[in-house]
């Protein structure tokens, strides 16, 4: 079976999975929704602050958002011990990453259009001078943040300690991440959009660095 090929299994594997056991809408969307509501409450209602924090509080909440979609990505593979049955499966190993990966990716796009949907229904943010940027900097950001999420996922996976290891390595790493997402976010809603190219692009090659990374890496990470 063919790199694509095999990631294409583990994509549909892994949504199929979602679907039944509704991880995502059950656990971790009313989580990054009370993360949401908190963040308001505590800026108080309405005002200049509320407008210039709303888009790194977004980027903030999805990012917890994937660090819970990365952790069950996982943890349904190690507690049953299945992830050595998809190691030893035909095929590169490297597609059981990029389906990891890709499955993460489709999951958090939908979270973070909820997230940025009720950011704006709570917050009363005005309509976004470039709405097509806004949606690109999140598609890209989910990009990024799967493909990072789920090769440190495979690495604290091997740990017993992984609930709390995961985050210590996702947090740090995406930082870069987390403020070319807020900073393209903020331009995309209130402009001048004259610099946003420039931080979609670290976007574009945070998620090529990420990717790249994990396709090589995950032989390695997973060997032992």
């Amino acid at each position: 079976m063919g790199q694509l090929a095999g990631a294409a299994v583990i994509v549909a594997k892994d949504l199929r999975v979602e679907l039944r056991g509704r991880h995502a809408a059950v656990l971790v969307g009313p989580f990054v929704a009370t993360l949401v509501v908190a963040f308001g409450l505590s800026l108080g209602p309405g005002g200049a602050a509320v407008e210039r924090l709303a888009p790194g509080l977004l980027w903030l909440t999805a990012l917890f958002g994937a660090v819970l979609l990365c952790r069950r990505a996982y943890e349904i593979e190690f507690d049953d011990d299945a992830m050595l049955g998809l190691l030893l499966a035909p095929g590169p190993n490297s597609a059981v990453y990029l389906g990891k990966a890709i499955a993460i990716a489709i999951q958090l796009a939908v979270l973070e259009a909820g997230i940025f949907a009720l950011v704006v229904v709570l917050y009363g943010l005005p309509a976004a001078v470039s709405p097509a940027a806004v949606a690109a900097a999140l598609a890209l950001g989910a990009l990024g943040l799967g493909g990072l999420g789920a090769l440190l996922g495979a690495v604290a996976g091997t740990t017993r300690t992984r609930e709390s290891v995961l985050p210590l390595l996702v947090f740090p790493l995406s930082v870069p991440m987390l403020i070319a997402g807020a900073k393209a976010t903020a331009l995309a809603l209130y402009g001048p959009v004259g610099e946003l190219g420039r931080w979609l692009g670290l976007l574009v090659a945070a998620d090529v660095v990420f990717w790249a990374l994990g396709t090589l890496l995950f032989d390695y990470m997973v060997e032992d």
